[in-house]
Formats: structure tokens, sequence, C-alpha cells
């Protein structure tokens, strides 16, 4: 389909707002990379406008998707790793159009500083990986295996996440191929999760045990942003926190985190007198 969207990101391409624009071909049927597309055609743009706009094409034989994505988004999705395809559009795709070498710069930005955003990136994979946990943990003690089982696979890809972020590489879409080469002790426990034939309820344990080993070793380097913005003042409301800028990025996650800190020690509570004698204000401090 290349030649029908020709003149698509030609007349995208004369646009002053167009930074770049990539062409990804899909590898094979039902290739997910271009989510079963023929063709992915990204289009960055310095237009904050929309975000992401997207549009589908068809020719009759082939179908292709074009995704307009503003600069802004493209380096939110980088930092925070939620879509991870996008890297490998970057890396893999073919450059058509690149106003002054904006992708290419992005991309050796992308190699050279891999520890970029990492403390953050930690922080999140963190989060999300301490609820899924606990979610898993909670099924498997009530006996319900199966969703004990599906909470264990999630906590398992975060674990993974964490594992290539920590060491400075951002998790492509393939991360257990990454894992296998970084961190083998991970990769052999999902491996055992999935493939051992041992009853469910023994696997299940045995993940569960293993993975508060690696949540361990690993809480506080992914502790350190959140630890490193509370240091900013004496005492934090949740109201707070929330509100700041980069916390917001943990979304639903951050409160989890928090008690989960509180519990290692991490982060202590500071009580304050309420207008109710009853009750206390709760607010956060470090707790180091």
């Amino acid at each position: 389909m290349e030649q029908v969207l020709r003149p698509i990101y030609q007349e995208r391409a004369s646009s002053p707002e167009t930074l770049g624009v990539i062409l990804v071909e899909k590898r094979g049927t039902g290739d997910p990379i271009t989510d079963t597309f023929d063709e992915i055609m990204l289009i960055i743009t310095s237009n904050e406008e929309t975000p992401i706009y997207t549009k589908h094409y068809s020719d009759g034989s082939g179908k292709a998707a074009m995704h307009v994505i503003s600069e802004k988004q493209l380096r939110k999705w980088l930092l925070l790793g939620t879509r991870r395809k996008v890297v490998d559009w970057l890396f893999y795709g073919k450059i058509f159009f690149d106003r002054n070498e904006f992708v290419e710069g992005l991309k050796k930005e992308l190699r050279e500083y891999p520890f970029y955003g990492r403390k953050l990136k930690m922080g999140i994979e963190l989060s999300r990986l301490v609820r899924v946990y606990m979610e898993g943990k909670m099924f498997f003690e009530q006996l319900n295996y199966m969703d004990a089982y599906h909470y264990a696979i999630q906590s398992l890809h975060h674990l993974a996440r964490l594992t290539v972020i920590e060491k400075g590489y951002a998790p492509e879409v393939t991360v257990w191929t990454q894992v296998k080469k970084i961190d083998p002790a991970i990769y052999k426990l999902y491996e055992e999760l999935i493939m051992s034939e041992e009853p469910i309820e023994k696997r299940l344990e045995l993940l569960f045990l293993a993975s508060e080993f690696f949540i361990h070793n690993r809480t506080l380097d992914g502790a350190r942003h959140i630890m490193d913005v509370m240091s900013e003042k004496e005492t934090w409301t949740i109201q707070e926190l929330h509100e700041h800028e980069e916390l917001r990025m943990y979304s639903i996650n951050l409160e989890v985190l928090i008690e989960f800190l509180i519990e290692k020690g991490f982060i202590k509570i500071v009580e304050s007198d309420s207008k109710n004698e009853y009750v206390f204000h709760r607010d956060y401090s470090v707790g180091y």
C-alpha cells in the first residue's frame, strides 16, 4: 500500500507542523506490531490541539492506519511506557520525512540517554506491580486460583518491565526476550508458572513467594522518584500528592504504592488535629 499512501504522507509532510513521517510494514499475518494492518503511518506533529488523530484506509486489497501524534503526546508515551509499540515503530519503521532530523534525533536520544526518566518509569512500574501482586495474592488466599493466575501473569509482566528499565533499556513489546538476557531468574520464574506440570496452586504459591523477594530487592530503587518528590517539603496531604505534576502519572496506583511504602518504612504517617476531635488528618512525609 506504500504507493497508495504516498500522496497522503506527502501532503502531511508539506505542513510546517509536521516533524516526521514514518511508515511501518507488517512482518507477517496478524502482526500485533501493526495492529494487524498492512501499514502503519506514524506522523509526528508540533500541533498540540489534537494530541492523537487516527484514520483508517483501504485500497480494496490491503488496509492501513494513520496515526497523527503530537510531539508532547509521543514523549509522554515514551516516558511512561504506555505505548510500547511506538518504540518499535520509531526504530524499525522507514522514515519518509524528517524535518531538521527530528526523528533521527529522537532515536539517538533514546539510544544514548536510556536512563532519561528512569526513576519516574521505575516508580510507575513499581506501583503497577504492587497493585496486581496484592490483588493476585488476595485471590490466591481466597483459593480463586484462575483469577490469581491472571494477576500473577500481570505481576510478572510488570516485574519484567521494571527489570528492563532498571538496566537502562526501553521495554519492548517482546519484553520477555529482553528479560531472558538481562535476568534469567525472572525469566525462569515466568517459564515455570506457564509451563510447569505442577498443580496451579503449587505454581502460584512459588510465584508469590519468589515475587515478594524480587519486589523487595527493587523497592528502594523503585521508590526513589516518589521519595525525591516528597523530599521537596516536610509533609504532604494525599490531595497534594495527587496534584503533583509528576505523581499524577501514577494514576490510580498512587495510593496503593503509598500504603505499600508506609508498610516498608519508606513513608511515614503524620497525624494532625481536625475539626472533629475524634478524627485526625492523615498526612505523609519521607520515612527516613
